[in-house]
């Protein structure tokens, strides 16, 4: 769509992580002027081209449905979008993508989910996000600018955690237990009951003849927690350690930027923080109180959608009430997600 005189101006926010798509149509008053969803749209698990098809059918549906309007800026934050090379390609194929036609280079802004996630918990400028979701990343800005990041391309570049990792770490346990390697444990009953099997070697099989498809086994990190609860010292071990990777990826990006002894909000946001479940959290709080003492840690649980829409009033120099706005419709109209990543 071309730009057309004469006709209202609008705006796009785009939110895209493993499972879902949000596109919020806007105008700078931060009056939501539509919303559609869609299918998953990271670039890393669907492929570039499938992603884009994701992308390109919400926007088109909530662009319909705002009316006839011009588009004057358009602001995507997806998870996958990790890499300088990654974010590059993203922006190749967006020069040809006709739901973006006409939208000024200058006017586009495209980068990884975890800002906005960091958006929707603080507007401080010195602030961290960590998201554990279905995987794990972290993301730091500073007031001059200056940001800290990491690959996070799972155990290929250090990472460690996340509902997958959560998950197989609880089938793991269950197959070890039902087969005598490890103590018997009450994931030998809920990991296949969450299948509607009967036994962990019925997963087991189902997953490698592919009856089973391999993303449920993210499914599988509630259990863990709920072995940890039950008191199993293996799956508290694995608790404990998930807590720990969280407090180190937001003390590195403090360090990074030099913020270890300020009074910087760190942002918690992602499926697996958002359960909230104590045993996690007190070890998280825990952590800081000895690594980053003046940090104060804010959980999110609003959709993530919310901090790309005040990225873009931002961007569209709309004052603080219209992200105000913006963010009270929006939670009133959309359930908090389960995950960001």
């Amino acid at each position: 769509m071309g730009p057309v005189t004469g006709l209202p101006e609008i705006a796009i926010a785009v939110d895209g992580g493993g499972s879902k798509t949000d596109v919020v149509a806007l105008d700078a008053a931060g009056r939501i002027l539509s919303h559609a969803r869609g299918g998953g749209s990271n670039p890393q698990v669907t492929g570039l081209p499938a992603a884009m098809t994701v992308i390109g059918d919400a926007v088109g549906r909530a662009r319909e449905a705002a009316g006839p309007h011009r588009l004057v800026r358009l602001g995507l934050y997806l998870a996958g979008l990790d890499l300088p090379a990654e974010i590059a390609a993203f922006r190749a194929a967006l020069d040809t993508a006709p739901w973006a036609a006409g939208v000024p280079e200058h006017a586009t802004v495209t980068d990884n989910d975890l800002f906005a996630l960091l958006e929707a918990g603080t507007a401080s400028p010195d602030a961290v996000a960590v998201v554990c979701g279905t995987g794990i990343n972290a993301v730091g800005r500073a007031a001059d600018g200056r940001t800290a990041r990491f690959p996070a391309l799972g155990m290929i570049s250090g990472d460690w955690g996340g509902g997958g990792q959560l998950g197989m770490q609880a089938l793991w346990h269950a197959a070890r237990a039902e087969d005598g390697r490890e103590p018997a444990s009450v994931l030998q009953r809920l990991v296949p009951e969450l299948f509607g099997l009967g036994t962990v070697r019925e997963v087991t099989e189902g997953l490698h003849f592919g009856r089973i498809p391999q993303r449920r086994i993210a499914d599988l990190s509630p259990l863990l927690f709920a072995a940890a609860r039950a008191g199993e010292p293996l799956a508290l071990a694995d608790v404990a350690h998930q807590a720990d990777e969280i407090v180190l990826m937001a003390v590195t990006a403090l360090r990074r930027l030099g913020l270890t002894t300020a009074p910087v909000p760190v942002v918690l946001g992602g499926g697996v923080l958002a359960a909230a479940d104590p045993l996690l959290l007190d070890r998280i709080r825990d952590g800081f109180a000895v690594d980053a003492p003046n940090a104060h840690l804010e959980l999110v649980t609003a959709p993530p959608i919310v901090g790309a829409v005040a990225l873009v009033l931002r961007a569209l120099g709309a004052g603080p009430g219209a992200a105000v706005r913006a963010r009270a419709a929006l939670e009133q109209a959309l359930q908090p997600v389960a995950a960001v990543g």
